[in-house]
């Protein structure tokens, strides 16, 4: 295209503003920076010459910061609207100056956009309230308590990414009722209607000055017809009852842009609820297909095609698809939930829910969109997305914008949107049914009154007529009977695809029992039969897992939440190392601000979840028994961590402090060896140091003893409160010295002397596998001295043999629940309570004169402390080591099922019993017969 015409727009621009400012330098460098502003932005160019005063600060300052906002006297109304108008005018100029000239990306862009709006609202309501106060006084509630208007940005306001000259969606609130105290009272409802009906004239209505922003107050409850301000009583009302989805996404990117900022932060954390559910939401998706479709029509109706906001691939696909699943999953993952699209975007690539490369894709088709929205706003200041039909404007914008020409432009444009549009359209993607429905189908939909058995016996199903019975009863229910229609049509959906995919599993009956528990107890959570509806891959995932797990059946049925673990790419990946467990548990009771009970729920939700995502990799094969329980300790420990401080700060807050004094959790048995397992209790002993007799500093204060025997009590409690989630866990604090007769916490003074002086040596044995839990790090390392100290002391060997092998009689004798045609894992003849004991008896015969024995508390770390000391020949720790893996997998299998750790399969255990027997005879000890 020939350039003339753009030459002459700049030319004449140039000639224009050397008229209007002549004593600046007008050199060459200049020259070209103003022609390139006239190819962008008639407006800058008309502002610059109004106020050339403007053009000069950017000249001696291309850097130049944001002007202060104007200040409104109240004894000059009229000059109101002239001076927001100049001032959004001129800071809008600054805009395109620093866009143009490349000083600013499109984010600062975006931001600077941003803050010139909320600073031209917080001038103009400042203003108007002095001047309300003057006439009809102050609003106040029934305490007396001062009130002002809260102004909600929503949109792009709100969200900080508000477009060169895009209208700002408001939706105006407050506290509470009350009445104004002036001469001319107000109900507090009237008062701040005015107000902020006043404020909107102000910033909008047009004047020779032009407008300072579009205001859209349509996003209120109930729109047009609602009133123009409620109180946050009324607005909460509103959506509990009458919310709807697109409100969730508009909300989703609410702000308190002005008023009174904190009191409408505090009322946003109320309304969380609303926009965020607690459970994994996919029904957020039937709204979003909805919205879409509406706006489909608009695109079509309207010819928006060339609108990149609106039209396919456009910017609000981009925003919807993000916030889709930040509304589908920001409930149980509080990182999503993000007022701006990019960091919202990037919180879903942190959590797997977008790929790496789909996120950078639709990051970089975003900024581009907004790039060049500005750029077509920032032409003549119009409230525009549609893409130019002047061939000299389309020339303009590709121009300044860099591309060079109009066809390049396009060319990227095309590449972004169909990108954007293949994302979106995946995310919609219809659901998969077969065009014909199956046997099982029909079979689902004749019933209770008609459907044929035989179709169920066809499938796979061995007990088919009890199982009919079961799905005709289930039908019966007030639960499915009484289902809304749209959840109606979901279950009828869901529950063929359950059926086909149970008479596929490895278990077919056992499959769709556990289904079918499932399915009783979400009826009335729409959001899980969505899921389940709208993510094929989670409904297969899910009955494959209740094939195999028992286990898994009943924590699904009781934990619902634990079906977005069935979705999420973590669940397939590498699980979480011990800080990574930390942190996911700390993240979690984050958001619960102080409140003791939330913080429980929501950190047993997560260790569900955790626990979980290691079962199904145990199911899957993805990682062995040993590093399973290995995971399951560390989530304990930090768990134990998280409630210890829980404790201790309702501890302080009852009996203050003691200054200087320390306290630590030590973990025993399977806790403390790092082989927990699933559903497993802990074994906790609890140490304190403090001085004699200084109590604590509080208005109920204690002496130490006391006051740590309250703490540990308060731990212990926490860890067992009963919540909608369940026990965290169950606690046993027999081992602590002297036993049930024993004090619950004891000074590390008084458990080294108890170890010393009176322990058995059955309780020396337990200690080889205590270590520190949580609590002070000073006392968790002089714990480790007593404990070496302890261990590592000399001990006649015959005696010491005597005792092992016959604590180990007494317990096989108690215990073990071995038969003819069964063995116990754990305590049978060979078993791994046969390895711990012989471990145990090395780790105290021999640490002395080893004390690398010392350091290990896991069995398979102990295995391979007693081979390099040689207590073990390679060929018996080999041997151990196997055994180790194989008893301990058939364990945690059995768990995994539901069944006790006995197996039939007496032939396939006979290698590990053997090579634990001959181990345990080769370093002395007679346990049993098993060769």
């Amino acid at each position: 295209m020939d350039n003339a015409a753009l030459d002459a727009i700049a030319e004449r621009a140039l000639a224009q503003l050397r008229a209007a400012a002549p004593a600046l330098p007008w050199t060459d460098a200049l020259a070209t920076r103003c022609r390139a502003l006239a190819s962008a932005s008639d407006f800058a160019i008309a502002t610059l010459c109004r106020q050339p005063e403007l053009l000069t600060r950017l000249v001696a300052d291309p850097d130049a910061a944001a002007a202060d906002p104007p200040t409104l006297d109240a004894g000059n109304r009229s000059d109101w609207p002239m001076r927001l108008r100049r001032y959004r005018a001129a800071e809008s100029t600054r805009l395109v100056w620093r866009d143009v000239l490349g000083l600013d990306d499109v984010d600062a862009t975006l931001a600077g956009s941003t803050r010139l709006a909320e600073l031209c609202l917080q001038a103009a309501l400042q203003a108007l309230e002095v001047e309300f106060e003057q006439r009809y006084g102050t609003v106040r509630a029934a305490d007396g308590t001062p009130q002002r208007l809260v102004v909600f940005g929503l949109g792009k306001l709100g969200g900080g990414e508000l477009n060169f000259s895009s209208d700002v969606d408001l939706v105006y609130a407050y506290p509470e009722n009350g009445d104004s105290d002036g001469v001319r009272s107000l109900a507090a409802e009237d008062y701040f209607a005015r107000l902020g009906q006043q404020l909107a004239r102000l910033l909008d209505e047009p004047t020779v000055d032009g407008f300072s922003h579009r205001v859209d107050l349509r996003l209120r409850p109930f729109g047009n017809a609602g009133r123009v301000a409620l109180s946050f009583a009324a607005m909460e009302q509103y959506f509990q009852r009458e919310g709807r989805d697109w409100e969730r996404y508009a909300w989703l990117k609410a702000r308190p842009v002005a008023g009174d900022i904190a009191a409408g932060e505090h009322f946003l954390r109320t309304l969380r609820p609303f926009v965020y559910r607690r459970y994994l939401d996919y029904g957020a998706l039937a709204g979003l297909r909805e919205m879409k479709a509406a706006i489909a029509a608009e695109v079509a109706r309207k010819e928006l095609a060339d609108d990149i906001k609106r039209g396919p691939g456009g910017i609000r696909e981009i925003e919807f698809l993000v916030q889709a699943l930040q509304l589908i999953r920001g409930g149980r993952e509080p990182a999503l939930q993000q007022r701006q699209l990019l960091p919202a975007l990037q919180a879903l690539v942190a959590a797997r829910q977008v790929a790496p490369d789909v996120g950078d894709a639709l990051a970089a088709a975003y900024r581009f969109l907004r790039r060049l929205e500005n750029r077509l706003q920032m032409l003549r200041d119009a409230q525009t997305h549609a893409l130019p039909e002047d061939a000299i404007d389309r020339q303009r914008i590709a121009t300044s914008g860099g591309f060079g020409d109009w066809p390049l432009l396009r060319e990227q444009l095309d590449v972004h949107r169909a990108r954007v549009t293949a994302e979106f359209e995946a995310l919609l993607a219809t659901r998969r049914r077969s065009a014909e429905p199956s046997a099982l189908a029909t079979y689902w939909r004749a019933l209770p009154e008609a459907g044929e058995v035989a179709v169920l016996a066809g499938a796979g199903f061995e007990e088919a007529s009890a199982l009919d019975i079961q799905l005709r009863d289930f039908v019966r229910t007030p639960g499915v009977r009484d289902l809304p229609d749209a959840a109606r049509a979901r279950l009828d959906r869901v529950v063929p695809a359950l059926l086909q995919a149970a008479a596929r599993s490895r278990q077919p009956d056992a499959a769709l029992r556990r289904v079918l528990a499932l399915l009783q107890n979400i009826l009335r959570r729409s959001s899980y039969l969505a899921l389940l509806d709208e993510q094929p891959e989670a409904l297969r995932r899910l009955v494959d897992a209740v094939a195999r797990s028992a286990l898994l059946a009943e924590r699904l049925a009781a934990y619902p939440l634990l079906l977005d673990e069935l979705l999420d790419a973590r669940a397939t990946g590498p699980l979480p190392q011990r800080a990574e467990l930390l942190a996911e548990c700390e993240a979690a009771v984050a958001a619960s601000e102080g409140d003791t009970e939330a913080a429980l729920q929501a950190l047993n939700e997560k260790r569900h979840a955790l626990s979980f995502r290691i079962a199904l990799a145990v199911l899957d094969a993805r990682q062995g028994a040993s590093d399973s329980t290995r995971q399951l300790a560390w989530l304990a420990d930090a768990v134990v961590a998280i409630v210890l401080r829980l404790a201790i700060a309702e501890t302080v807050a009852a009996h203050g402090a003691i200054a200087g004094a320390r306290f630590a959790v030590i973990g025993y048995g399977s806790l403390g060896g790092e082989e927990l397992g699933f559903g497993s209790d802990l074994d906790l002993v609890f140490l304190y140091d403090a001085a004699e007799g200084a109590p604590s500093d509080g208005a109920r204060p204690l002496e130490p003893s006391r006051y740590y025997a309250r703490l540990a009590q308060k731990l212990v409690a926490l860890l067992g409160t009963a919540t909608a989630a369940g026990k965290l866990y169950e606690i046993d604090v027999r081992l602590r010295p002297d036993g049930a007769k024993g004090l619950l916490v004891s000074t590390l003074s008084s458990f080294s002397d108890y170890q010393r002086t009176r322990a058995w040596t059955w309780e020396h044995q337990a200690l080889v596998r205590a270590r520190g839990c949580a609590g002070d790090a000073s006392l968790l390392s002089a714990f480790e001295t007593v404990r070496d100290d302890i261990l590592s002391r000399p001990r006649e060997p015959s005696k010491l043999r005597d005792d092992v092998v016959a604590m180990r009689a007494k317990m096989r004798a108690e215990l073990d629940r071995s038969d003819a045609g069964r063995f116990d894992l754990k305590q049978g003849d060979g078993g791994l309570v046969d390895l711990e004991f012989l471990l145990q008896y090395l780790v105290l015969r021999d640490s002395g004169r080893h004390p690398a024995l010392l350091s290990p508390r896991d069995t398979r770390q102990l295995i391979a402390a007693a081979g390099d000391a040689g207590l073990l020949d390679a060929r018996h720790a080999d041997a151990l080591l196997e055994a180790h893996a194989q008893l301990l997998s058939l364990g945690l299998a059995c768990t995994l099922d539901r069944r006790p750790r006995i197996t039939a399969e007496v032939d396939l255990v006979q290698p590990a019993r053997v090579a634990i027997g001959d181990a345990a005879r080769a370093s002395g000890l007679a346990f049993g017969i098993a060769r």
